[in-house]
């Protein structure tokens, strides 16, 4: 049966609609509801500073990581890391991320093997979110409640047990694709607006190098660095 007029009307209206929200904000998913969070970067009233998030996927790097540390310190910027829970058992890594703890940042879930959470079974998604849980808890004292599942596919039917922010982004400059410094930066400078959340990952050095060099770029633009927390708080 052929839709009548009046009603591909209203059915272009709200496809428009729904066009604009998916454009003017980014997505993150509580539990199993999504939150819309302003993307204009606002954190109180009045406040007039445009902000953005930096956050680091896939680490910690025994190598690259307490390079982007120890740059993230002498510049005063907190960021965000989604750390796998295999990495940190790595080595000395358990260290890095006590260091990156005591230093601010905010300790996020991205499952203990890097796998893709959409295509396994609940138990077994929620197995992979506890493990990694229950390793940033007994190394910091804290229970990450925020996760960005890999590839950005969060399960279906996984993390009911408790409710669990999962953060997805806004610029992603496939950092993971090129070891070129240059080439990350302008990507991110290129497209960054007040309110975004900035993808990379702290298991490179290339990227690493392009982090630092992004944040100089945006605080001599007047941007300040701030955490999911803080930016889904507000």
């Amino acid at each position: 049966m052929k839709r009548k007029s009046s009603d591909l009307t209203e059915f272009y209206i709200q496809f428009l609609i729904v066009v604009y929200l998916l454009w003017s904000f980014p997505v993150l998913s509580f539990g199993q509801k999504e939150v819309l969070v302003p993307a204009d970067g606002t954190v109180s009233e009045g406040e007039e500073q445009p902000v953005v998030a930096l956050t680091f996927d896939d680490g910690p790097s025994g190598t690259s990581t307490p390079v982007l540390l120890e740059g993230l310190r002498k510049r005063g910027v907190r960021a965000t890391f989604f750390v796998v829970g295999e990495n940190v058992e790595k080595g000395e890594n358990a260290q890095i991320l006590r260091e990156m703890s005591a230093d601010g940042h905010l300790i996020g879930n991205h499952t203990y093997h890097h796998v893709n959470l959409s295509k396994m079974s609940a138990e077994q998604a929620q197995a992979e979110l506890d493990a990694t849980d229950e390793l940033v808890r007994k190394i910091t004292g804290k229970y990450p409640i925020y996760a960005r599942a890999p590839y950005g596919e969060v399960p279906e039917n996984g993390d009911v047990d408790r409710q669990r922010f999962y953060i997805g982004w806004t610029v992603d400059p496939l950092d993971w694709m090129t070891e070129d410094v240059s080439r990350i930066t302008q990507s991110v400078l290129e497209k960054v607006e007040p309110g975004d959340i900035i993808l990379l990952h702290d298991s490179y050095l290339s990227s690493v190098q392009a982090a630092l060099r992004i944040v100089d770029a945006l605080q001599g633009k007047g941007y300040e660095f701030i955490t999911v927390d803080q930016m889904i708080s507000d």
